[in-house]
């Protein structure tokens, strides 16, 4: 506590004020987490004050709050040019990342518990920069961290506004933000070094080395290859399940039609389910064998019953005979391929189709998706074209990307 509270006042992140009358003060409280490596093992123990960002009021402590974040078929294009062209792909990690976010709001807040100042104990923080909780947080962080890359001479990407690109001469650098964790690769590794080195003068900054886990992912470097798992998040929805050594099954769903949920017991605790299958809906990231699983089970989340509470179980089954599972990137061209698949009124309850699709870089799977269709089709004819045209709209946006990177591709995607 004493470590974050130091790094606040540090980073100058309030001054201590007297409360206008015409203002109110939001709370503030520490919450406490472990952080484990991807083994399991504890990296530290952290304490975080984190403000009550609920009571504030929107048009008068807070105007914008979207923050992008970088869409995961961004972060697999990376890994793949990072293998084809050989280049080092470092990880960073911004310490105490949203207090380097500078607020435009004028903004009040209550002393940290525990850290009341003697001198001014009746007092309150004016917030200068933003902290944890705050609704305006994430995009002030983001704001002043664009602003720092694109003063270096980066050029934000069009398709991904997480994706950042810096060209001269001789080199090239790529540098991928999602939130506080950056990912960072290029033909240079010394300019990398030095770009580096500048960002430690302007950011409290952790070097992770090269890439090994990365947003609960594991990666595993393999020579020439990557290898992509989420052994230790599939181990730990499993225990909160309560089926940590469940017998194993061989497939994630049933081949029976669709569960009604209205002829059904409801299931008592609507809410694991909910945590659960949400759970799941990570695990998808590295798992495309379960996305259309997952979407099935995601659609009954307002009122589950029994047998869908059954259905989840039996996919967690699949899950703990394939923990080892994961994706294999490895060194290859940059040509587009998809394959895209419907099944035409698969809904018994309301008709509705299911588009389903795969777009592969080389040989490498980098986007996928199962998904029900908006609206109901009339026949699998139509059905089949609302699936192309959804592929056809994510090709599109993948070529767009590549062109950006200045990928070369020796033919037009194949669908």
């Amino acid at each position: 506590m004493s470590e974050e509270y130091n790094a606040l006042l540090a980073q100058g992140t309030w001054s201590l004020v007297p409360l206008p009358s015409s203002k109110s003060a939001i709370g503030c409280k520490w919450v406490f987490r472990i952080k484990r490596n991807s083994d399991g093992s504890i990296a530290r123990y952290k304490a975080r004050l984190v403000a009550k960002g609920f009571l504030q009021q929107e048009g008068i402590d807070y105007t914008e709050t979207f923050s992008p974040v970088a869409k995961q078929p961004t972060i697999r294009i990376l890994l793949c040019v990072a293998l084809h062209y050989n280049w080092p792909l470092k990880q960073l990690d911004i310490s105490n990342a949203f207090l380097h976010g500078t607020l435009e709001e004028e903004v009040y807040m209550t002393q940290p518990p525990g850290f009341l100042s003697a001198a001014h104990p009746h007092h309150v923080c004016l917030l200068k920069k933003a902290i944890y909780g705050l609704k305006q947080a994430p995009r002030a962080w983001y704001s002043t961290f664009s602003t720092f890359l694109l003063s270096q001479g980066f050029v934000n990407s069009h398709c991904d506004n997480s994706l950042f690109i810096q060209r001269t001469a001789s080199t090239i650098t790529i540098l991928l933000v999602y939130v506080d964790d950056i990912l960072v690769t290029g033909n240079n590794s010394s300019h990398i070094t030095s770009l580096i080195a500048h960002m430690h003068t302007v950011f409290a900054m952790k070097e992770l080395g090269n890439i090994s886990y990365f947003l609960g992912v594991s990666i595993k470097d393999c020579g020439d290859s990557y290898f992509l798992s989420q052994h230790k998040y599939a181990s730990n929805i499993l225990l909160k399940a309560g089926m940590a050594n469940c017998k194993p099954c061989h497939s994630p769903s049933s081949v029976k039609p669709s569960l009604s949920s209205d002829s059904h017991i409801p299931f008592r605790q609507p809410e694991l389910y909910r945590s659960i299958v949400g759970a799941l809906q990570y695990l998808t990231i590295t798992r495309p064998d379960l996305s259309l699983s997952v979407n099935q089970a995601c659609q009954h989340m307002h009122a589950p019953t029994v047998r869908h509470f059954a259905s989840v179980k039996r996919l967690l089954r699949f899950i703990q005979g394939t923990l080892t599972h994961g994706l294999t990137f490895s060194p290859s061209s940059f040509d587009l391929q998809a394959f895209s698949d419907s099944n035409w009124a698969g809904d018994v309850l309301d008709r509705r189709s299911t588009s389903g699709y795969c777009v592969y870089l080389g040989s490498n799977l980098i986007s996928w998706s199962a998904k029900k269709q908006p609206t109901v089709s009339r026949s699998s004819t139509e059905a089949e074209y609302r699936s192309l045209a959804h592929t056809t709209a994510e090709l599109t946006w993948l070529q767009m990307l590549l062109r950006e990177l200045q990928l070369p591709s020796s033919v037009a995607p194949i669908l």
